[in-house]
């Protein structure tokens, strides 16, 4: 992806996605934009399962958290940084904002993850779609990344392939998915991921009860 210098706001708004990043719900999803399973509205469901459903068993759920390395911290290069004082056309912003957009693309995986059969929630933003569904898309921790706000951290993104297509999901639909997850870094025109995840399921978002 081009890198490309968003406003001060959006520096913010980084800020506040790493640190949804770290800030988990119960459900392994974090508490931004909205949680699912949270006190905000719902996110629209995914209408049908791509496949059909594979036994969780033999898949091990994990949070998102679990994808960060240990000691890797997200928020580093924006300590020290008084947002308030930080003007649109501030250089030190735009310096500051391309610095950090560097840094999060090239966010460390966790090697522990990889090759691991997991289990994990997540919405969709599609990359490749033909008529008979999606063959590939990233799987991001909370709505609207990647669409409505900037990629958070590539170790954050999930880029998700299915050998059968995905029929019925659309963007920033909710699902589970089931699969085996390797460090492999994409660059897509949606974001950079540090993962890559073979589906052998993915299924509407079904938050279980607690």
């Amino acid at each position: 992806m081009p890198l490309r210098l968003f406003r001060t706001p959006t520096l913010l708004a980084l800020a506040l996605a790493a640190g949804a990043c770290l800030a988990q719900a119960p459900q392994g999803v974090p508490t931004l934009s909205p949680p699912l399973g949270g006190n905000s509205p719902a996110p629209r469901p995914a209408t049908a399962p791509a496949a059909t459903p594979a036994p969780s068993s033999g898949f091990r759920e994990i949070k998102w958290d679990e994808l960060v390395p240990p000691n890797w911290d997200p928020m580093k290069e924006l300590k020290g940084l008084d947002f308030a004082q930080l003007s649109d056309a501030d250089p030190r912003a735009i310096q500051m904002m391309k610095k950090l957009r560097e840094v999060w693309d090239n966010a460390p995986a966790n090697p522990k993850m990889d090759g691991q059969a997991v289990r994990i929630p997540g919405f969709v933003v599609p990359l490749e779609e033909g008529k008979d569904g999606l063959k590939e898309f990233l799987l991001v921790p909370y709505f609207g990344a990647c669409v409505h706000s900037p990629p958070p951290p590539a170790n954050q993104i999930i880029h998700v392939q299915s050998a059968a297509p995905v029929k019925g999901v659309r963007s920033m639909d909710a699902v589970w998915i089931n699969g085996t997850i390797s460090r492999e870094k994409t660059d897509s025109y949606m974001g950079v991921s540090s993962y890559r995840l073979q589906a052998r399921a993915v299924e509407p978002y079904v938050e279980k009860p607690r």
